[in-house]
């Protein structure tokens, strides 16, 4: 009898594992898989700057391909993921909290607040970093509640 509930388990927790995958993958600014445009994440922590990563120092963390400009890079995502993940599925923090829109981001200009990455749109004489400086507190509020809407209501 315990065999067959330790087996239950596993198999729902890996199905769980499997649709949370496929939702973020569904939910997250991607092309192929790969997040932040192929930036390494730990370098906007480490360095203070956006750094490309290489195809050869990667990592999929629960479906999403992650780029590394070193192996300590890698080494320091792994050993906890969750910190070094944009936010906001790596859309525009500033778009997340005005108007709650999926708005693609330009990886070199972020900021970080609190321990946690935001990236921003900047193109055409539109830099949202400076928009999102101006009354941070409010969008960023405002970003949360709009990101866990969409999050909580997309099907795996």
């Amino acid at each position: 009898m315990k065999k067959l509930i330790v087996f239950v388990l596993i198999l729902v927790s890996g199905t769980s594992f499997a649709q949370n995958e496929a939702k973020r993958i569904n939910l997250y600014n991607l092309e192929n898989k790969l997040g932040i445009q192929g930036y390494d994440p730990v370098g906007y922590f480490n360095l203070g700057k956006a750094v490309k990563g290489k195809k050869e120092i990667s990592v999929s963390y629960q479906g999403v391909v992650y780029n590394f400009s070193s192996v300590e890079n890698k080494n320091t995502f792994l050993k906890n993921p969750a910190k070094y993940e944009p936010q906001y599925g790596g859309w525009c923090a500033y778009a997340m909290g005005d108007s709650g829109e999926k708005v693609e981001i330009n990886p070199e200009t972020f900021k970080i607040t609190d321990g946690k990455l935001y990236l921003f749109y900047n193109a055409y004489f539109n830099n949202t970093l400076k928009s999102w400086n101006k009354d941070e507190s409010n969008l960023k509020t405002k970003a949360d509640n709009n990101w866990k809407k969409i999050y909580n209501n997309q099907k795996p």
